[in-house]
């Protein structure tokens, strides 16, 4: 089995609270995620993450493909870190690990994420051929949003 890496750092110009505020809403991530992937959150919404805390979702990951996706909240650490993993979905293993440091008047965000992809070869041959250029469009995409959404904001 790969284990595929992919790590994402982004400044935005808010502090820590805003930022934890934000990305520890489970409805911001349909703001932030692009409209392709149709996703749809299909769990009780609530405004903020907790430990243990199931999460799903109706995505179209590949084209002509929809699947429910379920992730747990797995670690917390206010408002510096969250884990969530995926329990049920299109990879063998999900681990995204969510970073929030301040940085002056700024705060630094890093997405770091652990993937695996089924198939063995052909996960592989997909992995390298569609999923890691998708998974890179999706974090620009992101990019550009958040920067957007915050950069655009008078403090």
């Amino acid at each position: 089995m790969s284990i595929y890496i992919l790590n994402k750092t982004q400044k935005l110009p808010i502090t820590l609270e805003e930022a934890w505020s934000f990305f520890s809403n489970p409805a911001n991530l349909k703001t932030i995620t692009p409209p392709s992937l149709g996703l749809e959150i299909t769990s009780e919404n609530t405004d903020k993450i907790y430990e243990g805390m199931i999460i799903t979702y109706n995505v179209n990951p590949l084209p002509y493909y929809k699947t429910t996706w379920v992730t747990e909240i797995t670690h917390i650490n206010q408002p510096h870190h969250f884990i969530d993993e995926q329990r049920i979905g299109p990879y063998t293993l999900w681990h995204h690990q969510h970073f929030f440091r301040q940085a002056g008047d700024d705060i630094i965000m890093e997405d770091l994420i652990h993937y695996s992809i089924p198939y063995g070869y052909f996960g592989r041959l997909l992995n390298n051929l569609y999923i890691s250029k998708n998974l890179d469009y999706i974090f620009r995409y992101r990019f550009d949003v958040l920067n957007n959404l915050f950069n655009n904001k008078v403090r």
